[in-house]
């Protein structure tokens, strides 16, 4: 062994020069790869080069025989993460990644653990890791032994609980009165614990227990507990931000002897809480160590001057933070855009010519990002898209009209208009579950092709035959007289309304109601949008085939394509362009967020922001509405409070609205506040409003809710001209409704009292005046 560098029990370098892995750092980076003794706080903020310093910490570890590589452990939270870190730290040693054993994901290195430990948690070594499909099927099992109707209480919803209290660490004797009340009145601590016990019996266990058995073996096991106390001289964490009950609580047991123990966050970009992290724990790492070491990591190299500048003060709005403010060489940029227009539609439209302008510049459409709020929000834009023939691609998720829930509603509009459609029909005969299993459909295959009819039509004949039992039977019958009576609906009903009543009387929406995961709410949001989308056909015909040229678009996956993603899917990424869209209140921040997490849940609306704006490296305009169309009803749509918070300096306000921040400005005066009525029509919810809220932003629309600048105009009349022959009171014509008088005239759609098919709302040039 070489004399002048230490053993791996401790001691100091005698070569006090810098070590060439960090001579390409800035001071704070160097600062935290060379501090290696004692708890550090490493604060880096977004593009500050984390990676760099944490891969160049651990180099410096084995380089100077601090410590061995199967001494270090380091956990992230992706295996792309723990990839790179392999490659980076192989490189400043010029030696395999493989030499670091416990370089991995909080999970990876816990299923290692396990492995080696199985019989303490009442396993084998040899145990399964099931997937969510068999959690789901099992829990389905268990339900029904227990008689409970999991109809009220989906298996999906006890997941969703027992994923919550692993998270948190808690065993079944573990939960409090609330927690058991989560799952069918007080029985959630019950089928937890015998869901646990069937995972043994099958020697299984689920994601969450990984993490779970390990921490249950470090309690209860203090012999295992000090092994790997003593085993692991180095402890680090990447995006300690994001940790969660279990993981922190697994770490604080493992750093408890040498006490060695670095991570790297930023609670400004603590973005997920929804799926147990806690950004308490950064903010309180400095009580849980004492003499924490807090390196901050600020220059940025990632963005312009304007756009950390403008991220910088929006952050500064929330209270539970570590002040930090990122700062950069590069000089010059474009300030942050902040745009206003009149209504979705025309935010689209207004976003295309954007990017058409980018790419007649010479900019990659690779580098271009358009984030939203929810998932929703991404049906406008692809379809202005396919018009205008801009590729794109939809990451961290499915196009609109690719989700479940949109094609399972087209496959009920499908067989609507066109009672052939086998295939619609064969998607949604039994969605929602209606009690039809395979073994239906496969007899009701056999009879369609022994009569050589649609299946619809067929499956109508075995009902009324004796081959199905009677409760198939009456249920298929059911079913047929449904599609009728929408079919006759059809005729008279708008394609959207069409699909409304579809919902409700098919049984879908009573299935999303009491779908009580994650995702029910934003599928339910999907088909809000869905039908929103339909209001701008006359005829269902008409829809479905837009839809079949939006589904038949397809590229060359070589091509360069815009990227539209939320902005939870965004964080890490970095593009040169970004649009941040939906910027308004209800939307960003959402106001379901608010209303169940209050101030909590607001500040990590903020953080989302925050996180949004520094995906941009070289432009980013933000982007609201004035109007949108929110469950079939415009709605005047209040500029994002976020906007507000944006320092004037760094942004450059437009609007394409009439009179623009001026008419804005002259509907309010000092002793009036334009956002009041947000707190009148939610009588008891926090005022969460920062300071300067009342600044006017770029607007040209009456601050009253529910109504436009212009009365009885709505956002559509600006979209499309109306026509001067018609006005209210005038006697018109249409193709399918007949004779009816104009009773309300809105841009280029008219509100009609047809006398036969009632009140209807149809666009202006479909029908004719009748002199």
């Amino acid at each position: 062994m070489n004399p002048n560098l230490p053993h791996p029990s401790g001691g100091v370098p005698v070569d006090s020069s810098v070590p060439p892995y960090a001579q390409m750092l800035n001071a704070p980076q160097r600062e935290a790869v060379l501090t290696t003794e004692g708890p550090v706080l490493m604060l880096a903020g977004a593009g500050t080069g984390k990676t760099a310093a944490l891969t160049a910490r651990m180099a410096h570890l084995v380089a100077t025989r601090r410590a061995w590589p199967s001494q270090i452990l380091c956990v992230t939270f992706t295996n792309k993460a723990a990839r790179e870190m392999r490659e980076r730290v192989a490189a400043h040693l010029g030696a395999p990644g493989e030499g670091l054993p416990w370089l991995g994901t909080f999970h990876s290195i816990c299923a290692k653990m396990l492995r080696r430990h199985a019989e303490l948690a009442g396993l084998q070594s040899n145990y399964t890791i099931i997937d969510t499909d068999d959690q789901l099927r099992l829990l389905k099992q268990i339900i029904t032994e227990h008689e409970i109707d999991e109809k009220r209480w989906p298996a999906r919803q006890l997941a969703g609980c027992i994923d919550r209290w692993k998270n948190r660490g808690l065993n079944p004797a573990d939960l409090d009165a609330a927690e058991n009340e989560a799952y069918a009145n007080g029985k959630g601590a019950q089928m937890y614990g015998a869901y646990q016990d069937r995972l043994k019996a099958l020697n299984a266990c689920d994601f969450g227990d990984l993490m779970l058995h390990i921490l249950n073996i470090f309690r209860k096991h203090t012999d295992v507990l000090a092994e790997y106390q003593s085993c692991f001289k180095y402890i680090m964490v990447d995006e300690y931000q994001d940790t969660n009950a279990v993981q922190y609580l697994w770490l604080r047991l493992l750093a408890q002897s040498h006490k060695n123990i670095c991570v790297v966050g930023d609670d400004d970009q603590s973005i997920y809480s929804w799926r147990g992290a806690e950004v308490a724990n950064i903010l309180r790492f400095e009580k849980d160590f004492a003499g924490t070491h807090v390196v901050r990591l600020e220059q940025n190299y990632r963005s312009t001057p304007q756009i950390l500048g403008a991220a910088s003060g929006l952050i500064r709005a929330n209270s539970e933070r570590h002040d930090k403010t990122l700062w950069t060489q590069v000089n010059g940029g474009d300030k942050v855009k902040v745009i206003g227009v009149w209504d979705a539609p025309e935010e689209a439209r207004r976003l295309s010519e954007e990017i058409e302008r980018l790419e007649r510049e010479g900019a990659p459409l690779d580098q271009v990002a358009i984030l939203v709020r929810a998932q929703y929000q991404t049906r406008e834009f692809e379809d202005r898209f396919i018009q205008v023939g801009i590729n794109y691609r939809i990451i961290g998720g499915f196009r609109f009209y690719e989700r479940a829930e949109i094609r399972d509603a087209l496959a009920y509009l499908r067989v609507i208009a066109q009672p052939q459609d086998d295939l619609a029909f064969e998607r949604i005969y039994n969605q929602p579950k209606r009690g039809l299993g395979s073994k239906t459909l496969e007899k009701m295959h056999i009879h369609a092709r022994r009569v050589n009819l649609p299946l619809a039509a067929a499956s109508l004949q075995l009902a009324d035959s004796d081959e199905l039992p009677k409760r198939a039977a009456n249920t298929i019958g059911t079913l047929m007289r449904q599609f009728l009576s929408w079919r006759e609906a059809a005729e008279v009903t708008s394609p959207a309304d069409l699909l409304r009543l579809v919902l409700d009387e098919s049984g879908y929406n009573d299935m999303l109601a009491k779908d009580r995961s994650a995702e029910s709410a934003g599928r339910a949001e999907n088909l809000s949008e869905l039908a929103r989308a339909m209001e701008e056909y006359e005829t269902l015909g008409d829809f479905l085939e837009h839809v079949s040229l939006v589904m038949d678009n397809d590229r060359n996956d070589g091509e360069e394509t815009v990227t539209i993603m939320t902005i939870h899917a965004a964080k890490g990424l970095e593009f040169d362009h970004v649009f941040c869209v939906g910027w308004e209140e209800g939307v960003f921040p959402s106001q379901r967020a608010i209303d169940e997490g209050g101030l909590a849940s607001l500040e990590e609306e903020r953080r989302l922001a925050y996180v949004a704006i520094t995906r941009a490296r070289r432009k980013c305009i933000i982007m609201h509405a004035a109007n949108r169309r929110i469950y079939g009803q415009w709605t005047s749509s209040i500029p994002s409070r976020f906007i507000e918070e944006l320092p004037e300096e760094f942004i450059d306000q437009e609007s394409t609205m009439t009179g623009g921040a001026s008419l804005w400005r002259a509907n309010w005066s000092e002793n009036e506040d334009p956002f009041a009525h947000v707190a009148q029509q939610n009588p008891g919810r926090a005022d969460t409003r920062g300071p300067g809220w009342r600044r006017a932003v770029s607007g040209g629309y009456d601050t009253q809710p529910k109504r436009l600048a212009e009365p009885g105009r709505s956002a559509a009349s600006f979209a499309a001209k109306p026509r001067s022959d018609i006005a209210i009171g005038a006697m018109v014509e249409h193709a399918k409704f007949g004779l009816g008088c104009v009773i309300d005239q809105e841009g280029n759609k008219l509100t009609i009292q047809f006398e036969e098919a009632g009140e209807k709302r149809v666009i202006d040039s479909f029908v004719s005046v009748v002199s």
